[in-house]
């Protein structure tokens, strides 16, 4: 295995590499990412992603030895590879699947609360905490909402806890919206002082904040009253609020 990188990719280049890793059967964002240092050196620059070949990413990732002339090239379609290339050369638009962030300073919006939204695809809630492509951040009150941040999570693959990592990226948030979370997973975040709420089935991540904040207008549960700042004596269990986790 290459070594991890030593200097910090862009924001653009981590969505292009976690856009192509997700058109190639079987392959990790970090996989990916190790092929790419291994052929183009550090630092990656857009440039340097812009000569990206597919016979490169065919070799390298469909052959246990990277050789051209290996007898045991993996059988992915020759079409997911063109397309990966395409997302590397920025020719997709990886920021086109994204809405724009917004401006935010602290003080902005009083009494607001900060939400990330595990992501994948445009603005959607449809990731799992433990393999989702990005975090969505959110500060929403109850008439107004601003997206604030976009976080990748492609770093997650390098650390020897993606768990803490993945937390850690959205430590300051007061709230998790996620498709599903282990044990494990939960047991950190909620230890970082984060509520993660778990839908039923994927939705667009505005749907599900516009419930949110029908909640932070109307009479908000202890839990989310206390992060609020109303009511601060009352603090409740994950088990207590379970109703309103369906509802919201």
């Amino acid at each position: 295995m290459s070594a991890a990188p030593q200097e910090p990719i862009t924001r653009e280049i981590a969505l292009r590499i976690g856009l192509a890793a997700k058109v190639i059967p079987d392959t990790s964002p970090r996989r990916l990412l190790e092929l790419l240092i291994q052929k183009l050196g550090l630092p990656l620059t857009e440039e340097k992603l812009s000569h990206v070949t597919v016979t490169q990413l065919k070799t390298g990732l469909g052959s246990p030895d990277g050789e051209e002339d290996t007898e045991h090239v993996t059988t992915v379609p020759v079409a997911a590879y063109k397309e990966a290339v395409r997302y590397l050369w920025g020719e997709m638009g990886a920021e086109d699947t994204l809405p724009p962030i917004e401006a935010y300073a602290d003080g902005d919006m009083p009494g607001s609360i900060r939400i990330a939204i595990s992501s994948n695809n445009d603005e959607n809630c449809d990731g799992h905490f433990g393999s989702c492509m990005r975090f969505l951040v959110y500060q929403a009150a109850p008439t107004e909402l601003r997206l604030i941040d976009i976080r990748s999570t492609i770093g997650a693959d390098e650390s020897d806890d993606r768990n803490q990592f993945r937390t850690d990226l959205v430590k300051d948030c007061q709230v998790l919206y996620v498709v599903s979370i282990g044990g494990p997973a939960a047991a950190k975040v909620v230890k970082a002082g984060i509520y993660p709420i778990k839908l039923n089935e994927e939705e667009p991540a505005r749907d599900v904040l516009a419930k949110f904040q029908g909640v932070l207008a109307g009479s908000p549960p202890p839990w989310l009253a206390k992060i609020m700042g109303k009511k601060p004596e009352i603090r409740a269990t994950l088990d207590d609020d379970e109703e309103w986790e369906e509802q919201a």
